[in-house]
């Protein structure tokens, strides 16, 4: 599977923002995403995921309660919708698709395909 991030871009601190991860390439509905972020220097940091059905969704520590996963299976995409931007989220947001289940959600070994990635800046 081929998978798109994009609607990145740049923000002020509270600002909502949602960005989209589009696949491509095998059926949609096989995969479970996830979404992480990276700073320059930093460990990619995990934020969330979503079931293959859409029916579980999970959360880290770094968003948690200023974010919302969902998926559309009708576009093959999965959304990741943020409020209340901060500067430190700034940041690299890419989403990602394991083959099998991961032991851990948080674990970015159990990923198989990447997305490229998109570009989050929230100014102060």
């Amino acid at each position: 599977v081929q998978l798109q991030a994009s609607g990145g871009g740049v923000v002020q601190a509270g600002d909502s923002l949602k960005i989209s991860c589009v696949a491509s390439g095998d059926t949609f509905d096989n995969y479970h995403i996830a979404w992480f972020r990276q700073v320059p220097g930093k460990e990619r940091e995990y934020i969330s995921a979503i079931s293959r059905t859409g029916m579980s969704t999970y959360y880290g520590d770094s968003m948690k309660g200023r974010v919302t996963i969902s998926r559309d299976a009708a576009k093959n995409t999965v959304y990741l919708q943020m409020g209340s931007l901060k500067p430190e989220d700034t940041a690299v947001y890419y989403c990602a698709a394991p083959t099998i289940t991961p032991t851990r959600w948080s674990y970015t070994h159990e990923y198989t395909y990447w997305g490229q990635g998109t570009l989050v800046t929230v100014s102060s």
